[in-house]
């Protein structure tokens, strides 16, 4: 399984952003499409931000409920993240991960990650 976002870039406080994260390979094996972010200064894997199962059951971290709104995409393999009331504080690499199952038991995919900027 391969990930690539796609997306992002510079928005504005209460502005609104889209990032995509497409799949690749395997997809029939992934169960579980996360959306991670990681802080400037943050060193460690990153922070949750939703996720959404193979049976379409979602997740949120708290700060982004009501706010940020993940979803599939018209193609099976793409997962989209609707940001919108942007903040200062959502500034961040978003990256995507997917967990899987192999043969040999449970893997995760990561993507490279897309910047996302809030500013004024």
């Amino acid at each position: 399984v391969r990930l690539v976002e796609s997306g992002g870039g510079l928005g504005q406080p209460g502005g609104s952003l889209r990032i995509s994260c497409t799949a690749s390979g395997d997809i029939s094996s992934i169960y579980q499409i996360v959306w991670n972010r990681r802080a400037p200064g943050n060193r460690n894997q990153g922070d949750l931000v939703a996720l959404i199962t193979d049976g379409d059951m979602t997740h949120y971290e708290d700060s982004v409920k009501g706010r940020f709104t993940i979803s599939r995409g018209d193609a099976k393999n793409v997962v989209l993240l609707q940001m919108d009331n942007l903040k200062v504080e959502d500034s961040a690499v978003y990256y995507c991960q997917a967990n899987y199952r192999t043969a040999g038991g449970y893997r995760a995919a990561f993507g490279q990650g897309t910047q996302v900027t809030v500013a004024p």
